[in-house]
């Protein structure tokens, strides 16, 4: 299995200096005058005042034991004194970099794609018109989001950076900070609701002064996944699903309380691990899978195949599944981009809709008959 398979099958379960103050506070009661906006998001809070906004990030990364705060000010706000000590960024940005393909769907749907000026890794970006941006060296190359070129970053100067970062250990953020850029952490990838990790477009909203239009965005998504869940609801049964896929001797596949795991929840099916605990991924062995899951109806997301043979190719007894037997294997890894990154990866947490539509057309097919697959499909 090629290397990206682990990160698929991860992904199952699916990216500092004084001038980046840690926040130990993880919760902070909304006033009369700055309410958060935030209603799905936990780690997220977005208050919005006259001339300012606080945005804090408290879990940046899994088990954080520290947030951050961040003030947006506005041309001419006044931000009060007690608020001095985090971390002050101009709003809107004129410029940005951001380290995670998850970040680009919400600039192009918020059009503030012109504004990206570097990114890390270039060639996992899939969509057409970040890339055309790309092929016009209007985006650079900045490195890899846990070394970044600090040289080619202080060049560009960019208004924020975006960043992620999977523990404390952030050498290359704490670095930029003490040269003077801004870094703003982003956790939507922690979160482990479908609706929690598409909110986090508020966020790039609010650094370009885009608040109504990410609101707006947000709550389209919001009611057409709600619309979903509720169509799901009327099917008369629940086909058994199972997901994930061999790497060398253990199958990964995603733990009962993870992002995977909600969206067939609420298409509807019966997942065959959704009373294992956890958010991330469960290492189980070939026997247990078979055990479970040899007569299952489906077959969802088997790394990064994309196709019977390859599954087969890679280890043969695959072939003892019902599902397979049955040709119900459907892999998000048929749609790349130009470079091969997936789009599933890129865009499916902004749009958790499309995914739970894709998975209501799959194990419910009678429910969306005009429903035309987004991110997956059928293994030929």
């Amino acid at each position: 299995m090629k290397k990206t398979a682990l990160l698929a099958l991860l992904s199952l379960g699916l990216l500092t200096a004084t001038s980046c103050k840690k926040d130990t506070q993880t919760s902070e009661k909304a006033v009369v005058t700055g309410t958060n906006s935030i209603q799905y998001a936990k780690g997220l809070s977005l208050q919005h005042y006259d001339g300012y906004s606080v945005v804090k990030v408290t879990n940046p990364w899994p088990d954080a034991k520290e947030g951050f705060t961040y003030i947006l000010q506005e041309k001419g706000g006044i931000i009060p004194d007690s608020l001095l000590k985090y971390t002050t960024i101009s709003v809107p940005v004129q410029s940005v970099v951001v380290t995670s393909t998850t970040h680009i769907p919400a600039l192009e749907l918020l059009g503030v794609e012109d504004k990206l000026v570097g990114f890390p890794n270039t060639d996992y970006i899939s969509s057409e018109k970040t890339r055309a941006r790309i092929d016009a060296k209007k985006v650079k190359e900045v490195g890899k989001n846990e070394s970044l070129n600090t040289e080619v970053m202080i060049d560009l100067d960019p208004g924020v950076v975006v960043g992620f970062s999977i523990d404390s250990n952030n050498k290359t953020y704490s670095a930029l900070e003490k040269a003077g850029l801004k870094v703003v952490y982003n956790g939507d990838w922690t979160e482990q609701t479908p609706l929690g990790k598409a909110e986090w477009i508020k966020l790039i909203g609010a650094l370009f002064g885009k608040n109504e239009e990410a609101e707006t965005l947000f709550n389209k998504i919001k009611k057409d996944y709600t619309e979903a869940q509720a169509i799901a609801k009327n099917a008369t049964k629940q086909p058994s699903v199972f997901s994930g896929a061999m790497y060398q001797d253990t199958w990964y596949l995603p733990q009962g309380d993870s992002w995977a795991a909600v969206f067939l929840k609420d298409a509807n099916a019966n997942y065959l691990w959704k009373d294992s605990k956890g958010t991330g991924s469960a290492s189980v062995s070939f026997e247990a899978v078979f055990d479970k899951a040899q007569n299952a109806d489906f077959w969802i997301a088997p790394g990064d195949y994309s196709s019977i043979k390859e599954l087969l190719d890679a280890n043969p007894h695959y072939a003892q599944f019902n599902a397979l037997k049955n040709k119900q294997v459907y892999s998000f890894a048929l749609k790349r981009g130009p470079k091969g990154g997936f789009m599933y990866f890129e865009l499916a947490p902004t749009r958790p809709d499309l995914v739970l539509k894709d998975m209501i057309r799959i194990v419910h097919p009678e429910l969306l008959p005009d429903y035309q697959l987004y991110f997956f499909q059928k293994l030929n």
